[in-house]
């Protein structure tokens, strides 16, 4: 992926992560900042696990920002109900039918976003794959680790 290719997201997902990186910038950052001063005053730095701990943990605080603050930098945040049409396409909440007849709804969102339990799949997923730029009616087949699956598309909204 191309540093400057845009990362999709819902508005409601760019203010989760940017609430995650001021999170980890006012109140994590300080703690470990923190941990390894009081680690330092014990003494022998290499001996000192607890000392390795907190700059491991420094180090992981630090990439989580980092990455973090590229991907708000390159955001390209889509209302959904500025969208319409008759396809699927990013941030549609899609009702699809399976096999058994069973109805499941999901919305395509950015990854940062995804969350399977509460409906929102990411639209880099086999079945986000799968939906984009499908019509109501149309079946679609995804390649699950479990087996194939068939959805049929029921309805496309933009809400």
């Amino acid at each position: 992926m191309a540093a400057a290719d845009k990362v999709p997201m819902l508005e409601e997902g760019h203010r989760k992560l940017t609430e995650q990186v001021k999170h980890l910038k006012t109140v994590e950052r300080p703690e470990v900042v923190q941990a390894i001063e009081d680690a330092r005053a014990h003494g022998d730095l290499s001996e000192n696990a607890e000392y390795h701990a907190a700059k491991e943990r420094q180090g992981q605080i630090e990439a989580s920002i980092a990455d973090m603050e590229d991907q708000l930098s390159r955001a390209l945040v889509i209302d959904p109900k500025t969208l319409s049409g008759d396809k699927v396409v990013f941030g549609a909440t899609v009702t699809l039918i399976d096999e058994d007849e069973k109805k499941v709804r999901y919305q395509l969102v950015g990854q940062v976003e995804a969350d399977a339990k509460d409906g929102r799949i990411s639209f880099n997923s086999p079945l986000g794959r799968a939906l984009i730029g499908r019509q109501k009616g149309e079946e679609v087949e995804v390649s699950t680790p479990s087996g194939d699956k068939y959805y049929e598309i029921s309805k496309i909204e933009f809400i």
